[in-house]
């Protein structure tokens, strides 16, 4: 099955108005693989027909499941050990300024299926004595409602366990029923989900940490601006923004700067009053 270029177009302005996302030919081939079970499902014999079947009226269910599965739900557990290795020092950094409150509140955006956050919740619960007494309120969001679901569920295969987790960790955070791996209940407690477009008004209240990885790179720049400049108005003044290793936030939205010492990782730019310093 070969998608020709004018499908590939109207698919990709059904995803963009729909999520801010945008394809291009060289994603063609996922979009293919993507699509197979949704033409199989509904015995449309080609991509070409389904951009059609999705402009017709009722098409709504029809629209939800191939913008689903046009997303791209990369994930897993610990992506990037130097940003994880990061994290812990950059959390202490802002609970430095939370003693009298002992509450923090951190913000996964586009967490798929919930791997990123329940990997930072596994090293809150690692240091627990550390964290006792405080109130750590760790939100996923995702646009994809399958994501957010499977988040919730918080059960894993085996080759989505196996993907960045070490067995030291799938031993003690999981239990193995069959063929798939389920979260500990305590685990699953420490994360809430919410399925949320990052181009419209955030989730509510201020966060001292959010995580916004890999997520920006398949956006077109005005709205990488527009996310970029919500996440900015919620951001604690002294808190953090991290974005994935090959994203930035230079050229689309200046009120952010690079956060000294640190990779991927942002915070307000001034005015702000206050910020963020490693080691302060």
């Amino acid at each position: 099955m070969e998608i020709s270029p004018s499908a590939l177009r109207a698919l990709s302005s059904i995803l963009e108005e729909r999520t801010g996302q945008r394809l291009n030919e060289g994603r063609q081939w996922r979009v293919e693989l993507a699509l197979r079970p949704i033409l199989k499902l509904h015995d449309i014999d080609s991509c070409e027909t389904l951009a059609v079947r999705l402009t017709e009226p009722g098409s709504e269910s029809l629209r939800d499941e191939t913008v689903d599965a046009l997303l791209n739900n990369e994930t897993y557990f610990f992506r990037d050990t130097d940003a994880f290795s990061t994290l812990p020092q950059i959390i202490e950094a802002i609970a430095a300024h939370r003693e009298n409150t002992k509450k923090l509140k951190i913000w996964s955006a586009g967490c798929s299926t919930g791997q990123e956050i329940y990997s930072l919740a596994m090293q809150f619960r690692e240091d627990r004595r550390r964290w006792e007494g405080w109130t750590l309120d760790l939100l996923g969001t995702d646009i994809s409602r399958k994501a957010i679901a499977r988040g919730q569920e918080a059960v894993y295969s085996q080759f989505e366990i196996q993907r960045g987790l070490p067995a030291k960790h799938m031993l003690q955070w999981f239990e193995q029923r069959g063929e798939r791996w389920h979260a500990h209940d305590d685990l699953r407690r420490m994360v809430h989900f919410r399925r949320q477009n990052i181009l419209e008004a955030p989730p509510p209240g201020m966060f001292d940490l959010i995580l916004c990885r890999n997520v920006l790179l398949y956006f077109p720049a005005a709205n990488r601006s527009k996310a970029l400049d919500w996440m900015s108005r919620v951001l604690a003044p002294d808190g953090a923004l991290m974005l994935g290793a090959g994203e930035t936030v230079l050229g689309y939205c200046d009120r952010f700067e690079i956060l000294p010492g640190a990779r991927s990782l942002y915070r307000l730019a001034p005015p702000e009053k206050h910020q963020l310093a490693i080691g302060a």
